[in-house]
């Protein structure tokens, strides 16, 4: 199998779309970044409660208003419509002459009123007066003339709204109608009207406060149950971090204690894994610093200067050691970090990644005599992820697969993409039995059996890359039943467009050959 020359320069850069705040690689599509809670729930709570009660108020003032008129003009215009029922009953009609026996008496009653002024009037088809006030406009002939049925208009008279009730009365030979109206100004009405707006609205100027008042209160008592709770967490110490009894908690907050619970529990998980953690750290390492002092003891008390070299060799070397393990401890650590403040997520080319970091070991696979191969995709092969720490991932399974294969063996890095971005790392080394598969991803575990030094944190480091990047890392048998296959499947960043399969790449004049 032929496999392609590798560049020591990454595309990865080329291939990278932006990842600012617009770019569709940035990760902002959280709903609660462009979204400001209240400082004050309750506040808001009040706010939503009042605001509505002070809007209807002015709309139930105007509501109040259009009631009381019509209210008030009801038993005034059945006042006016029996004047004018009793004019008509005077009115005598003979012919085209149209005649009214008004006494005086009556003539009194018509117009006497302690508030208002009255005014009738009696008209003739041809617009004359016959009888009563001048001042009472014509009124509008109607399509259909009903006689003797009573209509009401409002109108003006010398400068004053007045509410005016009129009648036809019919005239024979085809002549228009003669006209029957009473009018009277509108005091008595608007005194009504109004005498009715204060006896609803006064009292709303009461209630509104008092009803303020009382939402006040109410919620005060409503919110109470969250100040107790508040008062509960308050008084816990702080190495608590047991749940908290949700018996006498409200319904609506229950689900918010419930997750906090929750993330408490994982909380204290976490603890206990680094409590963990730092005591197997300390214990894995006493034993390089242990035989670090004693070799730096028989190399004081060394004489013969090969001895001392020899000494000094092993001290270096152990020096290495620890110092290695020391790095792998902090990489562990910044990957268990909260990697979103640490390091900024953006597109990069997941095949340029694989063939730079490939390219990198080249030289110590040629120091074992390992043919190391890589197997690229073809097209970019586009993730979203942490360019640091995805190189630490394949840097960590690249190292463990040559360091576990023996010379003269192969070792291949493919990058592959289906629905999702598949990187394999195969070796045809040792292998690791199928029972301890699993255990492998465990700090510092190591197979029984092998001699290549280590720390057992590697394909940790590795495993916790990959969580942090939402990939799974599978350890399978390797092709021909022999050595051991890594398999990192990454979700793949939605492009735009599928970007066009690559060019082949010819060898770079002063690259590596990966067919060693």
């Amino acid at each position: 199998m032929r496999r392609p020359s590798l560049r020591g320069k990454s595309a990865a850069a080329k291939n990278a779309a932006p990842a600012g705040p617009g770019g569709s690689g940035a990760r902002s599509n959280n709903p609660f970044v462009s979204f400001e809670y209240p400082n004050s729930l309750f506040g808001e709570i009040l706010d939503w409660m009042l605001a509505p009660l002070l809007l209807l108020w002015p709309i139930s003032i105007t509501a109040t208003n259009h009631v009381a008129g019509f209210i008030a003009n009801q038993p005034y215009d059945q006042h006016l419509a029996e004047n004018v029922g009793a004019l008509l009953q005077l009115v005598k009609v003979e012919g085209d002459h149209v005649s009214v026996n008004l006494p005086a008496p009556a003539r009194i009653l018509l117009s006497i009123d302690e508030k208002d002024t009255h005014y009738h009037q009696v008209v003739d088809p041809n617009t004359r007066v016959v009888q009563g006030n001048k001042e009472i406009p014509w009124p509008p002939r109607p399509a259909t003339i009903e006689p003797g049925k009573v209509l009401f208009r409002d109108d003006r008279i010398d400068g004053e709204n007045v509410r005016i009730a009129y009648a036809f009365v019919s005239v024979r030979g085809g002549l228009p109608p003669a006209v029957v109206q009473v009018a009277e100004t509108l005091r008595k009405r608007e005194a009504l009207a109004s005498s009715i707006i204060s006896g609803v609205l006064l009292p709303q100027f009461a209630i509104i406060p008092l009803a303020v008042i009382l939402v006040y209160m109410g919620l005060t008592r409503g919110i109470a149950p969250l100040r107790l709770l508040q008062e509960r967490i308050h008084r816990r110490r702080p190495s608590d971090l047991s749940p908290i009894p949700v018996t006498r908690v409200p319904d609506e907050v229950r689900p918010l204690v419930v997750a906090f619970n929750q993330m408490m529990g994982r909380l204290e998980d976490n603890l206990q894994a680094q409590q963990r953690f730092i005591a197997q750290a300390a214990h894995q390492m006493r034993t390089p610093l242990t035989g670090l002092k004693t070799q730096t003891e028989i190399a004081l008390s060394e004489t013969d200067p090969a001895q001392m070299r020899l000494a000094l060799q092993l001290i270096a070397e152990s020096t290495d050691r620890a110092a290695h393990m020391i790095n792998q401890l902090l990489m562990l650590a910044r990957t268990e970090a909260s990697h979103e403040k640490l390091h900024q997520v953006v597109p990069l080319d997941l095949d340029a990644l694989a063939r730079e970091v490939t390219g990198e070991w080249v030289v110590r696979a040629l120091a074992k005599r390992i043919d190391l191969g890589f197997e690229d995709h073809g097209r970019p092969l586009m993730i979203n992820g942490i360019p640091l720490l995805l190189r630490e991932l394949l840097n960590n399974l690249v190292d463990n697969a040559i360091k576990y294969t023996p010379p003269g063996g192969h070792v291949t890095v493919r990058a592959r993409g289906w629905r999702r971005a598949l990187l394999e790392i195969e070796d045809d080394g040792i292998g690791i039995p199928a029972e301890e598969r699993e255990s492998v991803f465990e700090r510092f575990y190591r197979v029984l059996g092998t001699d290549a030094e280590g720390s057992g944190l590697g394909l940790p480091i590795a495993a916790e890359i990959a969580e942090l990047h939402q990939a799974q890392i599978e350890l399978l048998q390797g092709s021909s039943d022999k050595g051991c296959l890594f398999r990192v499947s990454f979700p793949r960043r939605p492009p735009s467009r599928d970007a066009a399969p690559r060019q082949p790449q010819k060898p770079a004049p002063s690259g590596f050959p990966l067919d060693l």
